[in-house]
């Protein structure tokens, strides 16, 4: 959709989306609907896998549950409004709308991130410390864990969201995103960003520099635990434990960084949004069948909660 084709309000927004030439929207439809269903599909059965079957109630699979749900909730924060929007062939969202967006699509990525490094704590407390793991990752500490990263997380959206509220923002109020994320609202302002900026730059440096520095440490000690294991079996045995966590730090972060570390260009908003879809929408997507595929404990958690539904029915 053309901005031309809208009137706007200061307070709205507009959304040019993944394209502004109207014969694609439709396959553009298609395509998210599509993979919008799949992210459903995909996480609500691995988190029904964990909840009832009792071999899978350890704090690997209280993680990997709450990460589904977070994956879950990230793609709904997008997806839906974008599917909406291509449907009404009206691309405006109102500021209060603009926001909440913001609001929920930091926390959910925020969580995810916090997540994915109590996950590798958990793997390497398993693999380094093995004897030790029921008496450290405890259910209090596993729900200890859970807690700290939701209110940290919150804690980094609701400072982002207030100080963006604060912000005024020029008549030129055209967004070229899919969705309401924060790096083209900043541009789009015309208040002093000083403080946002640097909000920013300490809440990003820690989610993108230093929690996976953390992960990487606690792989390097997986690894150096592993090399010491005597058998090949005992060894292969180790690493799939982590291989599927391994397999999804890698996807959320080559994607991730794409938003931040490609060189800037005329082409930019394009390449944000093409960086944007995979790790908000891909992901979340693909997850699911990572840790499904490559992990024999939920395969076989699968394959019991399909055959119970399929004995059920009448």
């Amino acid at each position: 959709m053309k901005p031309g084709n809208n009137t706007l309000s200061a307070s709205e927004f507009l959304l040019l989306g993944l394209s502004e030439q109207q014969e694609q929207q439709p396959l553009l439809f298609g395509i998210f609907f599509s993979m919008y269903l799949l992210t459903l599909l995909g996480n609500i059965v691995i988190i029904l896998a964990i909840v009832s079957d009792p071999h899978l109630h350890t704090p690997m699979y209280f993680f990997l549950g709450n990460f589904s749900l977070t994956d879950l909730c990230l793609a709904s924060t997008t997806v839906p409004r974008m599917l909406v929007n291509i449907q009404a062939h009206r691309n405006t969202i109102t500021f209060a709308g603009c926001l909440s967006q913001v609001y929920f699509f930091l926390w959910f990525i925020g969580l995810d991130v916090f997540l994915l490094a109590v996950m590798a704590y958990d793997r390497l407390v398993a693999i380094c410390h093995p004897l030790r793991y029921t008496l450290v990752m405890t259910p209090r500490c596993c729900t200890l864990l859970l807690v700290m990263s939701l209110m940290l997380t919150q804690s980094y959206s609701l400072t982002h969201t207030s100080l963006l509220a604060q912000l005024s923002f020029c008549t030129d109020n055209i967004i070229p995103h899919f969705f309401c994320e924060l790096l083209p609202l900043l541009k789009l302002s015309c208040s002093n960003t000083y403080a946002n900026q640097c909000v920013l730059m300490y809440w990003g440096g820690a989610l993108t520099i230093l929690i996976p520095l953390l992960i990487i440490i606690s792989y390097v000690c997986i690894v150096a635990a592993i090399v010491r294991v005597p058998s090949a079996s005992g060894k292969w045995k180790a690493f799939s434990t982590c291989g599927s966590h391994l397999s999804a730090v890698c996807l959320f972060y080559v994607s991730a960084i794409g938003v931040y570390f490609i060189p800037s260009s005329a082409d930019s908003a394009r390449k944000d949004r093409i960086a944007a879809v995979m790790y908000a929408v891909v992901t979340p997507m693909l997850n699911p069948f990572i840790y499904s595929l490559r992990n024999k404990d939920m395969k076989s958690a699968l394959g019991r909660l399909l055959s119970g539904r399929i004995l059920q029915s009448p």
